[in-house]
This record gives structure tokens, C-alpha cells and sequence, in this order.
């Protein structure tokens, strides 16, 4: 700690606030829901049917918890019937590239991540 009580902030502490920032942006619904907003708002139902697989409950909860953090805001158009869509805050547009980035790695890397684990399997047998 320094003489004005800064902390550096250190992932790898598990005291350490930065940790908990770490998990939710390395939460794959997070980064799923982050790739699903780069192009632009979303409605909920939107947003289920892009992020294959993430059920109603945990899209929701994915979304409050961002929410709550500032990456994603809830905006209510005023129509009937209402609608709700979530954008990413400027904050949130602060991970567009890093998380873009991880998940066009993941679909760049697959033939290779195949054979390495099938390699794998083959000498664990």
C-alpha cells in the first residue's frame, strides 16, 4: 500500500475487486452477450435467439448483473407494446474489442483445439 492508501489492483489477489471485474467479463454468457451488442441494440427476445443455448433465466440474470456493473443499459421505448432494448454503455464498449477478439480467435482456432484434443484422447486411452 503507498503513503495515500492506493492498492495497486492485482487480479490474481482473491481479495481483490479487479478479480471479481476479471470473472464477470470472463463469464461466457458475458462475453456471448457482449459479442451478440457490438452491432447494435437488442431486444431480449433478440438476444435469446442470437446467444444459442442460454436459457430466459440466465439471459436475464446475465443481463441484470451487467446492468448493474455499466457495461449494458435497459432502455424502455415508450411504444404499445413497450419494448426493452439493451445496448452496451460506453463502458461496456470498452470490451468490444477484447472479447471480439477472443471469440473470433475461438472460431479461427477450432480445427486446431479438435486436434489437439483428439490427439489427447488418443494417448490418454
Amino acid at each position: 500500500m503507498s503513503r495515500d492508501g492506493y492498492v495497486k489492483p492485482n487480479v490474481l489477489d482473491q481479495n481483490c475487486e479487479s478479480r471479481q471485474a476479471l470473472e464477470l467479463i470472463s463469464d461466457k454468457w458475458t462475453a456471448l452477450i457482449v459479442y451478440a451488442l457490438v452491432d447494435g441494440p437488442r431486444r431480449h427476445g433478440e438476444l435469446r435467439r442470437t446467444v444459442d443455448g442460454i436459457s430466459q433465466k440466465m439471459l436475464t440474470q446475465t443481463l441484470r448483473r451487467m446492468e448493474a456493473e455499466g457495461l449494458v443499459e435497459r432502455d424502455v421505448l415508450d411504444r404499445v407494446p413497450p419494448h426493452v432494448e439493451y445496448s452496451l454503455t460506453p463502458l461496456g464498449r470498452t470490451l468490444e474489442k477484447p472479447l471480439v477478439a477472443i471469440c473470433e480467435w475461438a472460431m479461427e482456432h477450432l480445427d486446431e483445439l479438435r486436434d489437439a484434443r483428439s490427439a489427447h484422447a488418443r494417448t490418454a486411452a
